[in-house]
């Protein structure tokens, strides 16, 4: 699991409802292409700042999304015809448009997305544009590459498109659409959208529009709410702190140095110019004419906390060269312990802010204003995206190498902020940093809400540097000879064209800090030709890059078991077919190879005592049960050690996808993802008990990326509150507990778990990835080293 989830949350509101690439061509009835959006919410959408953009359905890495600018309001209610490109045949125009592009899409297969903001996006494959926070909703259709859930909209062609059955957006476009004879503009509003379109944002208004007069803590009240939200405001004033001129969600933070003297009132306020650059520079004393918005990055079901924005502005510059509002210091002493406030599943955005008791009520009073943090200990590694985490209270549950400690659903760690910076990386480089060293000095800035990670996040002008904190990757001991050392490690969506340095870290990693273990179970082993989603399944390719890597690291020739999923069945990045897979070292073990386990059959227990078996193996538990949609099913193999039997289960349960984060605008929020993960727990609890009913003295070793935590329902479940298994983990300091690093939390994800009979272990969590910068993947492996 990563941090940016492939089309985890759903769009409750503007979806794309039907897309039409037939246009103009032979046998088509429009002369135009079109993408009609629709508005299933309960407010309107000002679409200023946003776009529809389209992505051939075949794309190359060097492929580029098409852009139409979109302006205007997109009613409660209501459609939005976007019209595009003609062609020679057709006979009947499309009604009258809200917006014009001259996108040429394929009548038959190709990508269509609603972005907020007007920059291309840049991503050609769906596991990155499943982590670009600014795509509101994607279509693919025919054989589009780039779609949503198990597979593109079908049927699409010159004389039909692709429409939504309803506007129920269940991230799957195979589910969400059908084809059929084209309707532009026909589904309830007789065409179109309910407001005529207004001056886009590439063009501020020649005028300032007509409002009241406000001040910034007037427009960002007590809540979480704007009291003035969909208002024109004028004589907004304040002072320039922070200007962000580079991706697609451009803009500006003003704050008023006049505050009131109400704590829960922000003074500072994100002015959206969408891709516009921004107009102004740090230090000007400016006055604004805007739109209010309380902006829900995602979308207003995710969970995610509103941001009180101005959009459409008019900026007049008053003075520039003005010294900028002291910022707010924040530390262990101004942040709260408390996180967050109950109220009781319900959201919190409506509640008066407390920011004398409660972390995220503090950020949210401090929403756009100047703060500033001191010497800060690094909890979450600078990742791609140039943010890192940081916390501002040394001792919350501390780590022993130097990160926060993740230890239950009721304590997320008040003290962690994510730290980007407002310089562009061109002109200088972000900070690289691991978890445990120290950001030194002040850094400085607007307090913004990251659209992408759903939190608060302070936007650097002034960044500080980085002071090593000494941690190394971790080489676990060598096994002793009667000791059969069994390990997991999720490799990240492995396939063959990943670089040759990623097969190569891997294997050093299983030579080096693993110690060449008897047994790996793997997890997201991708098939031969990794994401494209043309029906491949076998993985004998990767496999054999990465054997061969292990051979050339000085380890030993590993052979592998393992069944391929049906295509498309499993999970993860579409077309990649993730899998876990056995390797072991033959001249330390060997495996019993009985037929019969394919993708769809069960796995069952036969005999019993000594003659406890396997009816295949490999085999899968219960592959065909609900339990297992769309997820990896458990990978089961009867190994012989130094003549003793042993079952050992690989697993990588469902994902976290789809839940509310611990900083959700609900509280508590919902895990939604739990209940799959439940089942999957029972189910594999009952398989592991019929061994051990079978035989009292059977060694089973149950291990991998369970994606829930020590002491999660499914995770209990699963080892019947230790009676049927017991979680290794548990056995650790709690310092070291963990082996994922997920927004400044260190936490468990991966276990191992072994049958009561196995009394002489010796378990580690190898930390060699989720602290450091430099990882091959976002997990830590584990071994375990055992007696039969």
């Amino acid at each position: 699991m990563g941090v940016h989830s492939a089309f985890a949350t759903p769009s409750a509101d503007a979806v794309v409802s039907e897309v039409y690439g037939g246009g103009g061509n032979s046998g088509a009835t429009y002369t135009n292409d079109f993408i009609e959006l629709a508005n299933s919410g309960g407010a309107p959408l000002d679409l200023s700042g946003y776009s529809v953009q389209y992505l051939p359905g075949a794309p190359t890495p060097t492929s580029k999304w098409q852009v139409t600018p979109l302006t205007g309001t997109l009613g409660a209610g209501a459609r939005y015809l976007v019209q595009e490109s003609a062609g020679t045949g057709g006979g009947t125009p499309l009604p009258t448009p809200d917006a014009t592009g001259a996108i040429n899409m394929s009548g038959t297969t190709g990508t269509v997305a609603l972005v907020h903001g007007t920059d291309p996006l840049t991503c050609v494959t769906a596991a990155d544009c499943a982590a670009d926070g600014s795509i509101r909703d994607l279509v693919g259709y025919g054989t589009a590459v780039v779609h949503e859930g198990s597979g593109p909209a079908a049927g699409a062609s010159n004389s039909a498109s692709v429409a939504r059955t309803t506007l129920t957006d269940s991230d799957d476009n195979a589910a969400d659409f059908t084809a059929g004879t084209p309707t532009p503009g026909t589904a309830g509003d007789g065409g179109g959208g309910t407001t005529p379109p207004t001056t886009p944002p590439t063009t501020p208004p020649t005028t300032p529009p007509a409002g009241v007069a406000a001040k910034i803590h007037d427009i960002q009240g007590d809540t979480r709410l704007s009291p003035l939200a969909g208002k024109n405001v004028t004589d907004v004033t304040g002072i320039v702190t922070g200007v962000r001129d580079f991706g697609s969600s451009r803009g500006y933070w003003v704050q008023d140095p006049k505050a009131d003297d109400n704590p829960r009132t922000s003074e500072g306020i994100f002015v959206f110019t969408g891709s516009t650059s921004p107009a102004v520079k740090v230090g000007d004393s400016v006055s604004l004419a805007a739109t209010v918005q309380d902006y829900y990055p995602g979308g207003a079901t995710t969970g995610v906390q509103p941001v009180t924005e101005l959009t459409k502005a008019t900026a007049t510059v008053l003075s520039s060269g003005n010294a900028l509002p002291a910022p707010v210091v924040l530390d262990k002493k101004s942040v709260p312990d408390a996180f967050v406030p109950s109220a009781g599943g319900g959201t919190i955005e409506n509640l008066p802010l407390r920011p004398d008791e409660f972390a995220l009520d503090l950020y949210a009073s401090l929403e756009g204003m100047n703060v500033q943090i001191g010497d800060s200990r690094v909890v979450g590694a600078t990742d791609p995206y140039s943010e890192l985490w940081v916390t501002l209270k040394a001792d919350q549950n501390r780590t022993k190498r130097g990160g926060t400690l993740y230890t239950g659903y009721d304590d997320p760690n008040s003290g962690r902020l994510m730290v980007q910076s407002l310089i562009p990386t061109a002109t200088a480089a972000f900070p690289v940093a691991n978890v445990g060293d120290t950001l030194r000095g002040t850094t400085t800035g607007p307090l913004d809400y990251n659209q992408y990670a759903g939190t608060y996040a302070l936007q650097a002008r002034t960044i500080g540097t980085v002071k090593s904190g000494g941690i190394r990757p971790e080489v676990t001991d060598k096994a002793k000879s009667n000791e059969a050392a069994i390990a997991t490690y999720n490799v990240e969506n492995l396939a063959p064209g990943n670089p040759q340095s990623k097969f190569d870290a891997l294997a050093k990693g299983l030579v080096t800090n693993l110690r060449s273990p008897d047994i790996v179970a793997l997890e997201e082993i991708q098939d031969n030709n990794g994401a494209t989603d043309d029906g491949t399944v076998a993985a004998d390719q990767t496999l054999t890059k990465l054997t061969d890597a292990i051979v050339a690291a000085g380890g030993p020739r590993y052979q592998w078991r393992e069944i391929d999923p049906v295509n498309d069945k499993d999970g993860g990045e579409p077309g990649g077919n993730i899998r876990s897979v056995f390797l072991f070292n033959p001249d330390r073990v060997s495996f019993v190879d009985r037929p019969g386990g394919d993708a769809t059959t069960a796995v069952g227990v036969t005999g019993t005592g000594d003659n406890t078996a396997l009816t295949a193996s490999p085999g899968r538990i219960a592959p065909n049960d609900p339990a297992w949609n769309s997820s990896r099913k458990p990978l089961v193999g009867e190994f012989l050690f130094r003549g003793q039997k042993l079952f050992v289960i690989a697993n990588h349960f469902n994902s976290k996808g789809g839940d509310q984060g611990i900083d959700s605008r609900f509280q508590p929020p919902v895990r939604s993802s739990e209940v799959q993960r439940n089942r999957q727990a029972i189910l594999e609890h009952d398989f592991v008990q019929q061994i051990e009913k079978a035989d009292k003295h059977a060694d089973v070793v149950v291990l991998g990326d369970l994606n829930d935590y020590q002491f999660s329902p499914a995770v209990q479940a699963l080892t019947g509150n230790g009676t049927v298994l017991t979680d290794l983990v548990n056995t650790l300091s709690k310092s070291e507990r963990y082996s994922y690093v997920y927004e400044g939390n260190s936490q468990v994800l991966d276990h191992i778990l072994v049958s009561p009979d196995l009394k002489h272990v010796d378990y580690d969590v190898v930390h060699i990835n989720s602290e450091f910068a430099n990882q091959t993947s976002d997990h830590d492996p584990q071994v375990v080293r055992l007696k039969p």
